[in-house]
């Protein structure tokens, strides 16, 4: 298993990674566009310009937002074209009904299932984040939210709650992008997973479960306070 650090995952884009192939690389810098808020909710997907931006051709630009449209961030229009998903309320519901429990579940099974490697990986993450300023910029905390849940799903050992927990991580994290000017500090949010860590450290499935609900569930909150407020001072950008 691969080490994993807060330079390891290009959330930020100001790295250069390497893709297995164009597919792979156009793929994961739309995502990155589409998480980040780079490209807006309901925004136009412009092909061409995709294609000059990103240095690649058609078919590795299609086949990235064939899988963009099965993880629900991007939809067609016959007639009109292709957009980014919307950010609705309804949605956003939706998206935490599922992702309440299915982390709980997760937290459950990682607390029987995980092996020292697991728990060494946790403790890097936080060592590492020991060292980052009180101060620091939230993407550097988002990126070790996304680690740490990371562990969490390859700890639970069940490939299909995996790859489920991703895609609804990635719906999840572009609320928290699109929140990110109204939220302030995140640091109260990420300190609770010492808690979660030293829960499935000591195998307490009951507790790391319960804690992960009550973390799920307070981002929530926070996540509806802000779609809230933003609904009252603009117009919805929903397509007709």
């Amino acid at each position: 298993m691969a080490a994993l650090s807060l330079q390891s995952l290009n959330i930020s884009g100001q790295d250069s990674p390497q893709y297995a192939s164009l597919s792979e690389k156009a793929y994961e810098e739309i995502r990155r566009k589409i998480v980040t808020i780079e490209l807006e909710p309901g925004a136009v997907i412009d092909e061409a310009q995709l294609r000059a931006e990103l240095d690649v051709g058609r078919t590795p630009i299609r086949e990235a937002l064939q899988r963009l449209a099965l993880e629900q961030l991007v939809f067609i229009v016959p007639r009109r074209g292709m957009f980014v998903t919307d950010i609705a309320f309804s949605d956003l519901q939706r998206l935490f009904e599922v992702r309440i429990e299915l982390e709980a579940l997760a937290g459950q099974l990682a607390s029987d299932r995980r092996t020292q490697e697991h728990l060494d990986m946790m403790a890097s993450l936080f060592d590492q984040l020991s060292a980052v300023p009180e101060q620091a910029n939230n993407d550097v905390l988002i990126q070790f939210d996304r680690l740490f849940h990371e562990v969490i799903y390859q700890a639970a050992d069940n490939q299909f709650l995996q790859i489920t927990l991703q895609s609804r991580y990635a719906l999840s994290l572009r609320l928290w992008y699109y929140a990110l000017d109204a939220v302030g500090s995140m640091r109260p949010a990420i300190d609770e997973h010492f808690q979660i860590y030293q829960a499935i450290e000591n195998q307490h499935s009951g507790l790391a479960s319960k804690l992960l609900r009550d973390h799920i569930v307070s981002f929530q909150r926070t996540i509806q306070e802000v779609m809230l407020e933003k609904a009252g001072k603009q117009p919805s950008t929903m397509l007709p």
